[in-house]
């Protein structure tokens, strides 16, 4: 059993892989979250020498100041949905994975709003598995 990590190699890094996965198709949607993903091919690999490189899933957030205007917020937020990832980023398929806040806070306590952010990154990520 492999360590569930978040490591650099498991995260989205430039506009272009953002925009590749954002023009995938979208997984699920639910109160807070859009998740799309683009199934990454053998060709959009890196070609190295070294044969050890297996392709993983990938993760990018995008929490916007007009939807969560506080910076606690978004940054909670973002807490909770690489902790789901993280926790489940094995069991994925290779892809990239974006997660888009969709809709405006409203006013809920920050805890509240861990828990349910929570369930609902665990519930968008086992619907990805399949």
């Amino acid at each position: 059993m492999s360590r569930a990590t978040f490591p650099a190699a498991a995260r989205l890094h430039r506009p272009t892989e953002f925009a590749a996965a954002l023009a995938g198709r979208r997984i699920a949607r639910g109160a807070f979250f859009v998740v799309t993903a683009h199934l990454r091919q053998a060709t959009d690999l890196a070609v190295f020498s070294d044969t050890s490189v297996i392709p993983c899933a990938r993760l990018g957030l995008i929490m916007a100041k007009r939807f969560a205007h506080h910076a606690s917020t978004r940054n909670a937020l973002k807490r909770v949905v690489r902790e789901a990832f993280r926790a489940r980023r094995h069991d994925l398929p290779p892809s990239d994975f974006v997660v888009r806040l969709h809709k405006p806070i409203t006013s809920l306590s920050l805890t509240q709003l861990k828990l349910a952010a929570r369930q609902e990154a665990d519930a968008h990520f086992l619907r990805a598995r399949r």
